[in-house]
Order: structure tokens, then C-alpha cells, then sequence
């Protein structure tokens, strides 16, 4: 109950701050649960996103967290309804490790500059959103709210983390284009 309290309180305090012209915000819950992970495919190939933003809350950290690859193996963990995947993996044609396209060291770097306390790090739907999305995702673990660290401060720090993503991602896609124009 918790969790869903806070991603209620950090969408909307996202919301209120917004991410820019021309960004929308579309949310959806995703319980822990493996057959859940279906709902991500269906995001790519419906929305066709340029970026997916998993926000996640690790309980047991004090700082927000990034995560730069999804693993394929290894899932022996049960989820909420006591399944795990069979042979502990996502996909049994996809790669061992997918990275992210948005390089998560520099984003802690100039983040860290700005006062925000983030640290650089595996997760089933993320695995499957960078599969999907051609590496077009991020994952996001936030620490539990605390009074330092409200649901206000969880979405400042949640927008200047994804606006600095978008930035970079248009920085890159531009510069592409320029050299295929050259």
C-alpha cells in the first residue's frame, strides 16, 4: 500500500513541475509480478515512447539509484504471487545483457553537481523495456520518503534526472542526423 501511496504522490508531484515542452507523461502501475511484464511489450509497440521511465523504490537505500543494463538471467526470485519465469529468465532468444542507450555515469555526474544524491547500479520489466525499446529505457529506484526527503523533493530530483535523459538522448539523435547528413 505504501508504494502505490508514493508513486501517487510522485506523479503527481511530477505532474505539477512537468519535464518540458513537448513531453508527455503517460503512468501505469506494474505490480511485481512476472506475468505483469506483458504490459511493457504492449507500451512499445502501442505508444511507441522514445524513452520508458521505470521508477522502482529500493526501501533499503537512502539515495536514488540508476541503473544502466537489464539482465537476462538469474530470476529465481519469487514475485508477489510466488512465480518465477521458467529457467529463471526473461527471454530465452534475447542477449545476456542489454545497456541503456542513455549513459547513466554521466547523468549521476552532473547530477550530483546539483546537489541531487543519486548512485549508478537488474530488473525483469526492465530487462524487457531495454529488449523492446532498442535500449530506449531507464530505471529508477527512489528511497522511501522521509521528511528530508519528501514526495516533493523525490519529483524535483525525478525531473531534473529525466530531463537531463531527454537532453542527452537529443543531443545524440542530433548529432546523428548531422553526421549523416555530412
Amino acid at each position: 500500500m505504501y508504494k502505490e501511496f508514493l508513486f501517487h504522490l510522485l506523479l503527481q508531484e511530477l505532474s505539477k513541475l512537468g519535464l518540458g515542452e513537448n513531453t508527455d507523461i503517460h503512468s501505469m502501475e506494474l505490480p511485481v509480478k512476472y506475468s505483469e511484464v506483458k504490459k511493457v511489450i504492449k507500451i512499445w509497440t502501442e505508444l511507441q515512447p522514445q524513452l520508458f521511465v521505470h521508477i522502482g523504490m529500493a526501501s533499503s537505500s537512502k539515495a536514488i539509484t540508476l541503473e544502466q543494463c537489464g539482465r537476462n538471467k538469474d530470476y529465481m526470485e519469487k514475485d508477489l504471487s510466488g512465480d518465477h519465469p521458467q529457467g529463471g529468465c526473461c527471454l530465452p532468444e534475447g542477449p545476456e545483457r542489454i545497456e541503456s542507450v542513455v549513459n547513466m555515469k554521466s547523468v549521476c555526474k552532473n547530477l550530483s553537481r546539483l546537489g541531487v544524491d543519486v548512485i549508478h547500479s537488474r530488473d525483469y520489466s526492465y530487462y524487457f523495456s531495454l529488449y523492446y525499446g532498442q535500449g530506449r529505457a531507464v530505471f529508477i529506484h527512489v528511497p522511501p520518503l522521509t521528511t528530508a526527503m519528501t514526495a516533493e523533493r523525490h519529483a524535483q530530483a525525478l525531473q531534473l534526472i529525466i530531463q537531463e535523459i531527454l537532453t542527452g538522448l537529443f543531443r545524440e539523435l542530433f548529432a546523428a542526423g548531422n553526421d549523416s547528413l555530412s
